[in-house]
């Protein structure tokens, strides 16, 4: 009955374990059908690669929903290695399955029953007298009183009545129990007859009402709250009665029903009336629509409310349910694509409407965001929607918030920040299923050198980006690229094998203790200047900048004495420092120590060095954000010759490096200066992205400033026409205006002003808005 039986959601359980022996950490579908027809692949692939079998085993599959449907695989011929074993009850078996080699487990006999009651009843020094011990042999004769829940109940009512003296009583009244969901009525009324309280057995009944109408099962906590009457004393009680009675189990925290029988007992006896049955839903309802409110978008709110309203037939709160934004998301990211498709399908709306529905509720959303979380947070969201669109098959829809989200990141975070490397990749393999290989080919490469740049050149993320290239130019043929970023990947994945021993977890922490204890000792060594960089970078990111700045000034003194001023790890710390002292606004002290990170940097490292790039584009921001604008022109002029080297001429991370140049020349009236920069970025873009993409329109906009500016209000209208046309081309695929956003190009300026070229050329002076980042990185 719940969600863990969806075929889709199995699927995906068993396909994500073969990836992880595969070591594979490529994205994996939520469509249900191409999970369905992937997962035969990632079978074949994997018994390919391993000597040993494969043995895939479910239990109770024929609980599975529509599972000969959604199971055909298991019908095909399986791999050589593969073994896969079910267990299901004989009535309700796939005729296509009766044909495999079967072990059949026979019923109790009646002799068996009674043997297991016996020994029930012993376990509790109970002893039946021959009389009934015979008579219990005589009931247990047909296929109902010999099932195994039956003969267990049974004997735990035996047991149970034994320890409170009613021994005949009890038994007489079990053996008019013919089937286990009448004798699950026995146990409630037990149960219920050994409360003293008529309000303790109302609060029993009210409990099991809840869980029975509930998705997922009612959580200890959740009681406490619905009924602040109630102590935890009576709560635990009732809930280890009801436990050792094989009414309910605890499951993810959740109290549940042991068996569906019990399920069923408990909606005969309370909830045979639909109004009775709705007032518990709606008690439910109001208790998670309350949380909702509160801002408490938890997965148990995702989980219980649009079921609850579906079931509830209330189309239109369903409705509002799934268009608030965090619902949606909670489930979409846990795994329950096909769940949210069925609540849309309930209240009515085809992909496209509830695609165009999602994106209008998420401008309204962001008129509100202020602040860097809030900025952070809508960028998930708008990535959210977007995988969820690209899930759907919607591709040219789910462009636009991918590109927004990536754009929110480069400006709330920062361009080299590893988040913005995730939105690359999101963004870029949308357009690989669009068949726009160029397009993805840039975010691609621009997604691996942040991650880079961000984890180092060894790291899985790194092994993720090389993989994506490599299939990516396995699907156009280039079979030599192909191969080049494969073994890459290939090597980088071997080397997190190896660290992946049953102990390395242990050897790790082993290892970090020791070198903390070498470290109080005060060992100078490059391992424990490392350390010290790293405990200084971990204070940082929970913002104790006192503490990290204690231990960044340690790593950086160590690594001078021990490896001398001018090594490269000396300016890893001084960076950081630099970092830090800016983040605490002491803007001298910074611009002193990136100066002297650059300085050894230039001299150690390659022209077209990640960590070099780093340092400069950095200090760069420092002067311009201190108006040192004329030491920041060499600085950003050297960002560019270095991406020139790193990824050619022609590639649109060198058009945003000339954007931010540009940008600067603009600051200091250099018009002439601004203009070839502006009109040369303009023409990578539009080679690389196409005419029509958002970095084209933010380009053209900031031409149309320079144009305004320089007195030609001619061109000024036009160029600025183009890149409104642009900007209304974008979320033109959803029906209505793009919202209003930041630049994705570094550090570039746009106008302020309504959309409509009458009205810029009424302006008095154009309204620039310049964003930088807001808080500076640890990406050494």
């Amino acid at each position: 009955m719940s969600t863990s039986s969806e075929s889709s959601l199995i699927i995906k359980r068993l396909t994500l374990k073969l990836m992880q022996h595969s070591w594979s950490v490529s994205a994996l579908t939520l469509d249900p059908a191409k999970l369905l027809e992937e997962f035969p692949r990632w079978l074949e692939k994997l018994s390919a690669r391993h000597q040993g079998s494969i043995i895939i085993v479910i239990d109770s599959i024929d609980q599975v929903q529509q599972v000969e449907k959604h199971m055909k695989w298991l019908i095909d011929p399986l791999p050589v290695n593969v073994r896969v074993i079910v267990s299901v009850n004989v009535e309700t078996c796939p005729p296509a399955w009766r044909l495999w080699p079967t072990l059949h487990l026979d019923p109790l006999s009646p002799k068996d029953a009674k043997s297991v009651i016996i020994a029930e009843c012993h376990s509790v020094d109970i002893k039946l007298s021959k009389e009934q011990e015979k008579k219990l042999e005589r009931h247990c004769r047909s296929a109902t009183t010999c099932n195994a829940l039956y003969v267990t109940l049974f004997g735990k009512m035996i047991a149970r009545a034994g320890r409170a003296g009613n021994l005949d009583k009890i038994l007489h009244q079990c053996f008019q129990c013919q089937d286990t969901v009448s004798l699950y009525r026995l146990v409630l009324h037990s149960i219920q007859e050994s409360m003293a309280d008529d309000v303790d057995k109302e609060l029993m009944k009210q409990i099991l009402c809840l869980v029975n109408v509930s998705h997922n099962g009612v959580s200890e906590s959740e009681l406490m709250e619905l009924y602040p009457e109630m102590s935890w004393t009576f709560l635990t009680s009732l809930i280890h009665s009801l436990y050792k009675m094989c009414l309910l189990t605890y499951g993810c925290g959740l109290l549940r029903f042991q068996h569906l029988q019990a399920w069923e007992t408990v909606r005969l006896e309370y909830l045979e009336d639909p109004t009775v049955n709705s007032s518990y839903r709606q008690k439910l309802i109001n208790y998670f629509t309350l949380q909702l409110s509160q801002d408490r978008v938890t997965w148990r709110s995702a989980d219980e409310l649009p079921w609850l309203f579906q079931q509830q037939g209330s189309k239109q709160k369903l409705h509002d349910c799934l268009l608030n934004l965090f619902v949606s998301q909670n489930l979409y990211k846990r795994g329950h694509f096909a769940e949210l498709l069925s609540y849309w399908q309930f209240v009515g709306k085809d992909k496209s409407a509830m695609a165009t529905e999602y994106f209008d509720s998420l401008k309204q959303y962001e008129k509100n965001c202020e602040g860097e979380e809030n900025m952070s947070c809508l960028a998930d969201l708008y990535e959210t929607l977007g995988r969820f669109l690209k899930d759907l098959g919607l591709l040219s829809q789910a462009v636009v918030p991918l590109q927004r989200s990536l754009e929110i990141r480069e400006t709330a975070l920062d361009p080299d920040h590893p988040r913005v490397a995730q939105s690359l990749h999101q963004l870029a393999s949308v357009y690989v299923q669009w068949k726009k290989f160029g397009n993805a080919e840039q975010l691609y490469k621009q997604a691996l050198e942040i991650s880079e740049n961000a984890y180092g050149a060894d790291h899985p993320y790194t092994a993720r980006e090389l993989e994506a290239l490599a299939t990516l130019y396995q699907k156009q043929n280039k079979y030599e690229q192909a191969e080049h970023f494969r073994k890459k990947s290939f090597k980088i994945r071997q080397k997190a094998v190896k660290k992946k021993g049953n102990l390395y977890g242990f050897a790790l922490l082993r290892r970090r203790a020791l070198q903390l204890e070498e470290l109080t000792l005060g060992k100078d060594t490059p391992d424990n200047a490392r350390t010290l960089n790293e405990l200084g970078v971990l204070y940082y990111l929970q913002n104790n900048l006192e503490t990290a700045d204690q231990f960044l000034k340690r790593s950086l003194e160590m690594r001078e004495r021990v490896l001398g001023p001018d090594h490269p790890d000396c300016a890893q710390s001084l960076n950081n420092l630099a970092a830090l002292c800016n983040e605490k606004k002491q803007y001298d002290k910074a611009e002193e120590l990136y100066e002297r990170a650059l300085d050894i940097r230039r001299r150690a490292l390659a022209p077209d060095h990640p960590s070099l790039a780093y340092t400069v584009k950095h200090l760069a921001i420092l002067y311009k954000k201190m108006g040192k604008l004329d030491k920041a022109v060499p600085l950003y002029e050297l960002a560019v010759e270095i991406r020139q080297k790193s990824f050619g001429p022609k590639h649109p991370s060198v058009a945003t490096a000339l954007v931010n140049l540009a940008v600067l020349y603009s600051q200091m009236k250099k018009h002439v200066e601004a203009l070839p920069l502006y009109e040369r970025a303009l023409k990578i873009y539009e080679d690389s992205l196409g005419r029509m993409h958002p970095r084209v329109g933010e380009t053209l906009k900031n031409l149309a400033v320079l144009s305004y500016e320089g007195g030609d209000f001619e061109k000024a209208a036009e160029l600025y026409k183009r890149a409104m046309e642009i900007k209304e081309a974008e979320t033109s695929f959803l029906g209505g205006k793009a919202p209003s956003h930041h630049s994705s190009s570094g550090d570039t300026f746009s106008l302020k002003t309504a959309h409509s070229p009458n009205v810029f050329l009424q302006q008095g002076q154009s309204s620039l808005a310049q964003f930088s980042t807001s808080k500076e990185s640890f990406k050494d």
